[in-house]
């Protein structure tokens, strides 16, 4: 097959999955505790992060507020201070998971088939650690 009709089809065929992905009613089918197919895998895993990264944002939230009731201090332990360095921590975290998943599991991988539901799997199970450490740090109020 010449290589431009072979990235048409490949476009084609991306296409179609990304119109039933986008469909509503075919998401709400889908029974993640017996998924079934790549794409409900995907699907699936795609969920669990987004509700792992829900969690972190609340518990990122509460630790900034924990900082900001904590009682004002001498700089450079002063609430904007320790705020700065929760920020730059989080932000180092950020890159330090996207890199590790992302970039990491999808070379061991290798573009498999399964390789966006490890990459979506990697990022939940650090997402959810990253949550329990910053709940333990920074007791919720």
């Amino acid at each position: 097959m010449p290589r431009r009709v072979a990235h048409v089809s490949c476009l084609l065929l991306n296409l179609g999955i990304a119109s039933l992905w986008a469909t509503g009613p075919a998401r709400a089918e889908i029974d993640c505790a017996n998924a079934g197919n790549t794409v409900e895998m995907n699907f699936c895993a795609d969920k669990d992060y987004k509700a792992a990264d829900k969690a972190l944002n609340a518990a990122y939230a509460n630790a900034v507020e924990y900082i900001r009731t904590r009682g004002e201090q001498e700089k450079p332990y002063d609430t904007a201070s320790f705020q700065e360095a929760l920020r730059n921590a989080q932000r180092a975290w950020v890159t330090y998971r996207d890199t590790d998943c992302k970039d990491l599991v999808a070379q061991e991988w290798s573009g498999g088939t399964g390789a966006t539901a490890a990459i979506l799997g990697c990022m939940t199970e650090k997402t959810i650690q990253r949550t329990k450490e910053l709940k333990e740090r920074y007791a919720e109020h």
